[in-house]
């Protein structure tokens, strides 16, 4: 398999589910600002959309949308529980996190970091962005991870995503829960190999 990245982009989060994964792939730098990849392939003939992430399974097939990658990389290897069962209610609940990230917290940075954004636009999406992460900390009392004690991949998206706080001057340092979880899911080996991976960590 091949992903192709962006460091530091939500592409990180299917970069640690590979990593927990301990499936073999390949990582390929796919900046977000150039779309050109290291040998100077213009990405957008590889994935017209153009975004990552985007996963080539060794058959050539493509996933190019993170919470489908992250549930496949799951279903590879049943045994690590990166993913419920599927048909079971606790698969069902791994979904609604995996959305809820995306729509809510992922697509509510957007414009935060597009170039331009007016001011007011900008203080709108920061403080809709703090209500939806005040109500994740509350989620996350008495629990290890959003699933209860076992890491998910939805644990890597919202662990990618809230890492973005850090950038566009949002304070989460008294949501003490996510930031109890941040440090946890931040000392998995795994997700620091991802980390490093990307050069965002030495």
């Amino acid at each position: 398999m091949k992903l192709y990245y962006s460091p530091g982009a939500c592409s990180l989060s299917p970069h640690i589910a590979l990593k927990e994964s301990g499936l073999p792939f390949e990582a390929i730098a796919a900046p977000t600002k150039t779309h050109k990849l290291e040998d100077g392939t213009d990405y957008y003939t590889i994935n017209p959309l153009g975004y990552v992430p985007l996963l080539v399974l060794d058959d050539g097939r493509q996933l190019h949308e993170g919470a489908a990658i992250v549930q496949y990389i799951a279903d590879q290897v049943p045994a690590t529980n990166l993913a419920p069962v599927n048909g079971t209610y606790e698969r069902y609940k791994l979904q609604e996190w995996l959305n809820f990230i995306a729509t809510e917290l992922h697509k509510g940075f957007s414009p935060l970091f597009t170039p331009g954004m007016p001011e007011e636009a900008k203080a709108m999406a920061k403080a809709r962005l703090d209500g939806r992460l005040q109500w994740v900390n509350g989620e996350l009392t008495g629990k290890s991870y959003l699933m209860g004690d076992t890491f998910s991949v939805a644990d890597g998206y919202l662990f990618t995503v809230a890492g973005w706080t850090r950038h566009v001057g949002i304070d989460i340092s008294g949501l003490t829960n996510l930031v109890a979880y941040m440090t946890r899911v931040g000392a998995r080996p795994a997700v620091q190999e991802a980390l490093r991976a990307e050069g965002l960590m030495k």
